[in-house]
């Protein structure tokens, strides 16, 4: 069989999921379960099943239900562990670290009346993959994706992307089911583990299947990898409401209160009446038009569950994806979000910068292991590209802080001796749509994180992006060191990316240049390639700057070794969005709370038209400076 047809046909549900959407539209545009979470009898969680890889050198545990007072017998490797069935009916039992085999093991659980039998299990490594829609984009839709899927023959990985149910419920268990997509109008299959294949590596995480492949061909041993992340999430459904209300902050506890009163004033019957209604109106609308009536126009009869059901109500992405597989012993977790967290201005990069962390032990603590390796994947790109005419417009845009909170976090993280956490950007693989589908590299460079980290290789591999270890303000100019040579991405070209400002909070691009020094021994000079200076004609008296401060930004410096690490985006100063420049909003300057569409087109404006008095006065410069204009005539134009 060609591949196209392995990839695009199937006859039956089992592999409904390599179905192209036309051959779908005979299907229920709705879940249909296989294998629902909680069977009778004796069972097993789903997330343990034949195919699966296990956590090496860590406790195995394993869970199910059964018959309440029976005994369980489990067996696994030449070890026998039993327990009794709780009055929950629930059963667990724990087994002793195993190092990695790629030989397959078998699992058998008893319990005097029925047997559970897996097969074909190893141990190695398991990675959770987190986060929203960039996370998931799946391999066939990137760029160069077939060329991977059609060499996605690695026998000793292994898959599962775990279901994404509705409500806000804390659950045990998940589904084997065909999720209905309205995104993509198709059914995905999930909920199952299944040997990496070409088949089933073009639905897979892109960045997921990059990062296994490269752990694996390193490391040589099984790696799985466990899929959670769900599209259009923002970081406080991601996070447990117990934990979310810990956080003694202004910016969440309004984020909260709100979403309580969003669940309490909701009325489903007047819900259902009003959709009624609108239905009921379209109809009549059409028929006094003498148009026919579609036959898929039904008119409403179901009581919708409004935002106690939503997907971003804090704390319900933690307890219908991550509760059901908490306990599981696991290698560490890359995790890749933001998108939705983008909007409200500083207010809302605020909340980001205080639920963050906290999520990140949230996790940790789920998965049993408070040095959980935790890898973050920053904000990527979206928009139109940055340049010199629409700089300082574009620096603002709520996503770079978004961006900024997730570097902060991990400096904050790792300052505190948090050595178990990883940072990759992701901004300099541009696109204008906010789902660039550069995603290879970037798969690739958290892996650089976890083989130099969790593998050994750190002498080999770098993956630490450049660090400013000093500023300095002098004479008209920012002067930067770091702690190791940089520059820009074609070593020949001019670094850019930065910009500066004054007390007027007025940002300029910069002329970034690397220090030059006289050499002692024969006054000739020479470079200081760690040293980077930043200056601007238009900005005299320089105290702050900014780098890679657009969503879709400028910025081209990244280590001189040949390591393809970018300089995060960042800053020195700690303005509000809403505060630069001063002086736009009067003197009463902004009020606080979230950015309304008013306040941030007055601002637009202003840094619109800073743009432009910019790029004229350089234009006029350029004219004096070859004679085509005097200085007289300069000041006149």
């Amino acid at each position: 069989m060609k591949l196209s047809e392995i990839l695009f046909t199937c006859a039956a549900w089992a592999s409904a999921l390599a179905m192209p959407a036309a051959a779908q539209q005979g299907m229920p545009k709705e879940d249909v379960i296989d294998i629902p979470a909680r069977g009778e009898g004796l069972c097993i969680s789903n997330l343990f099943q034949s195919n699966m890889v296990l956590q090496r050198d860590k406790p195995v545990r394993l869970w199910g239900w059964g018959e309440p007072r029976a005994r369980v017998m489990v067996t696994f490797d030449g070890e026998d562990a039993s327990a009794a069935v709780g009055r929950d009916g629930k059963w667990s039992v724990e087994f002793s670290p195993r190092a990695a085999s790629s030989q397959p093991k078998t699992i058998t659980i008893e319990d005097g009346s029925d047997t559970i039998e897996l097969d074909n299990i190893l141990i190695g490594d398991i990675w959770v993959l987190g986060g929203q829609s960039n996370m998931e984009f799946p391999l066939e839709r990137v760029d160069n994706g077939w060329l991977e899927i059609v060499s996605a023959n690695y026998d000793q990985i292994r898959v599962l992307t775990v279901p994404a149910p509705q409500g806000a419920e804390v659950r045990d268990g998940f589904p084997r089911l065909h999720e209905w997509s309205s995104w993509f109008n198709r059914h995905f299959r999930k909920g199952d583990w299944d040997v990496l294949t070409p088949d089933i590596a073009f639905d897979l995480s892109a960045i997921g299947y990059v990062f296994a492949r490269r752990i694996h061909m390193a490391a040589q041993v099984p790696i799985g990898i466990v899929d959670v992340s769900r599209g259009g999430t923002t970081v406080e459904t991601w996070t447990p409401r117990a934990v979310l209300d810990q956080i003694e902050t202004e910016e969440v506890g309004a984020l909260l209160a709100d979403w309580d009163q969003r669940v309490a004033a909701f009325d489903a019957d007047a819900d259902l009446a009003q959709r009624q209604q609108q239905h009921d109106n379209r109809v009549k609308q059409r028929e006094e038009r003498g148009e026919e009536i579609p036959a898929n126009w039904v008119r409403p009869d179901d009581l919708r569950p409004g935002p106690a059901a939503d997907p971003n109500r804090p704390g319900t992405c933690f307890n219908s994806m991550i509760s059901p597989i908490s306990g599981l012993s696991v290698k560490g977790v890359i995790f890749h979000q933001g998108y939705n967290n983008a909007n409200g201005g500083s207010y809302g990069a605020r909340m980001y910068r205080q639920i963050f962390p906290e999520m990140i032990a949230a996790w940790r603590a789920a998965f049993a292991d408070p040095e959980l390796p935790f890898g973050i994947i920053s904000l990527c790109t979206d928009g139109a590209r940055q340049t010199l005419d629409n700089y300082v417009e574009l620096m603002l845009n709520d996503g770079i802080y978004i961006r900024e909170a997730q570097y902060q976090t991990f400096l904050e993280l790792r300052a505190a001796g948090d050595t178990q956490i990883g940072f990759a950007s992701s901004f300099d693989k541009r696109r204008g749509w906010y789902h660039p589908q550069l995603k290879i590299p970037v798969g690739e460079r958290i892996a650089r994180w976890a083989l130099a980290t969790q593998y050994g290789l750190e002498r080999r591999i770098r993956w630490l992006p450049p660090q400013i270890t000093e500023m300095t303000v002098e004479e008209g100019c920012i002067v930067l060191r770091f702690d190791r040579n940089v520059s820009a991405e074609d070593n020949q070209a001019a670094m850019e990316g930065f910009a500066i400002a004054g007390e007027d909070r007025r940002f300029h691009p910069a002329t970034s240049e690397w220090l030059e020094k006289r050499r002692v021994s024969d006054g000739r000079p020479e470079r200081v390639r760690n040293v980077v200076v930043l200056s601007s004609p238009h900005v005299p008296n320089p105290i702050h700057f900014r780098y890679a401060w657009g969503r879709n930004p400028m910025g081209n410096v990244q280590s001189a070794d040949h390591s393809d690490l970018p300089l995060a985006t960042q800053r020195s100063d700690d303005w509000p969005m809403e505060a630069v420049p001063l002086g736009v909003l009067g003197e009463a300057g902004f009020a606080g709370g979230k950015l309304d569409r008013g306040t941030r087109n007055k601002l637009r404006q202003a840094l619109r038209a800073a743009d432009l008095e910019r790029r004229l006065a350089e234009a006029r410069a350029l004219l004096e400076e070859h004679g085509e204009l005097t200085p007289l005539e300069a000041d006149e134009r």
